[in-house]
């Protein structure tokens, strides 16, 4: 019977660009700036590289819809690279398939590898996508903020919070990352905001306004894994090591009937509760150091504390405003700035994610580093909250 990947597989290298507008280069620098960084962590060179993730989301503006390009760019040794992409967290799609590859013994060194260049659109959000099977089931032209804004009343009416609290506790969640943001020179957005900055900004879909809503930008991020064996027999110590990665995607529940209803997100719950499984976890308020969840918009982050199990039921505004989840808090979240300060290129966000966890348990984090974190968790929700994906990893030293 599968009992899981814990501690099967270790990450032993990690690089992420500049994230931005990348005017300066196309897609393939992006790829290389990431790529190289994350094999002179790793100290291994290309033809040690047996096999290959390549994750990017919007084929139009992307590199096309094979493995080919990664391949091209990096100058890979005619290894196999497969592209995938799973919504927004294609990035972490492309972590899964390397380290399964690894623990499978398929292979002994993978690499992942998520890169978009979305600036070149020309647009101020994601483009839009093709018409897909429940779309007409709920609305042909919904909007991503106007959705999400849909989940902010929901669960302020579920949990009998007023509109003043909930705007200044998403207010708060927005402050806290571009607080963190400002320390971290690859993150698009560095300038701190103040809770009165983001609670008069111009409203996008109420209650979330400009603040509330992540940018759009250019990125790519990268993650060469093993065996531990392998690592060791390198010559590497103080392992971090892959504990848990699930996936849950919706089944048209959401859409279909109403034992949904609306806030909170019903794919999270699944995923997170067999990612804790797989890792062990029996309490994640108290086990789990830190996270980078998605925070598409400030409400999107807030509902995912309970979703995760981390805040009680109905009680993610409190830790909000108590500070829970600050740099000092018990667990920091967005430590880096999340999506709020790098944006969100699609493909790249899930290893963003991961590269600031791995930095962290590393203590190589600079100015922003934690004090001794364990265990970090990332967290990835693509799609809208009526029909989505949603992916949850965990990482941490070897043995914990």
């Amino acid at each position: 019977m599968a009992t899981g990947i814990k501690d099967k597989v270790a990450v032993i290298g990690m690089g992420c660009s500049k994230f931005g507008e990348r005017w300066d280069c196309g897609g393939e620098e992006l790829m290389v700036e990431a790529y190289l960084e994350a094999m002179e962590d790793a100290g291994i060179e290309t033809n040690q590289v047996e096999a290959a993730w390549f994750s990017t989301h919007i084929d139009e503006i992307g590199v096309g819809k094979g493995g080919t390009p990664l391949s091209t760019a990096l100058r890979l040794p005619n290894i196999p690279v497969t592209r995938v992409e799973n919504f927004c967290a294609s990035g972490s799609e492309a972590f899964r398939g390397a380290v399964y590859a690894v623990a499978a013994g398929a292979c002994d060194i993978a690499l992942a590898l998520g890169m978009e260049k979305l600036k070149d659109t020309g647009y101020g959000g994601l483009p839009a996508g093709q018409q897909g099977t429940l779309n007409p089931l709920w609305s042909a032209n919904g909007s991503a903020p106007g959705n999400f804004a849909q989940l902010a009343s929901a669960y302020r009416a579920k949990h009998g919070v007023s509109k003043e609290d909930l705007k200044r506790a998403i207010a708060h969640v927005s402050v806290k990352s571009h607080e963190n943001g400002a320390k971290n020179p690859k993150a698009h957005l560095r300038r701190p905001v103040t809770e009165e900055q983001v609670m008069n900004a111009p409203m996008i879909a109420e209650p979330l306004g400009l603040f509330d809503c992540c940018g759009v930008s250019d990125g790519a991020a990268a993650a060469i894994v093993t065996t531990p064996e392998i690592a060791k027999s390198m010559g590497k110590g103080n392992l971090i090591t892959v504990k848990a990665l699930q996936l849950a995607l919706s089944n048209g529940l959401e859409s279909q009937h109403n034992s949904w209803d609306g806030s909170y997100f019903h794919t999270a719950r699944i995923a997170a509760k067999r990612a804790y499984e797989e890792a062990g976890i029996k309490n994640p308020r108290e086990e789990v150091s830190m996270m980078e969840v998605h925070d598409c918009f400030s409400i999107t982050e807030m509902v995912t504390m309970e979703d995760l199990f981390i805040s009680p039921e109905g009680g993610a505004v409190k830790d909000v405003m108590d500070g829970f989840y600050d740099a000092d808090g018990q667990v920091p979240c967005q430590i880096d700035g999340g999506l709020k300060c790098f944006g969100h290129p699609i493909g790249a966000s899930g290893l963003r994610m991961l590269y600031e966890m791995y930095l962290q348990l590393q203590g190589r984090a600079g100015e922003r580093q934690l004090k001794d974190p364990k265990i970090g968790l990332t967290h990835n929700l693509g799609g809208a909250p009526m029909s989505n994906v949603c992916s949850v990893a965990i990482i941490g030293a070897e043995g914990v």
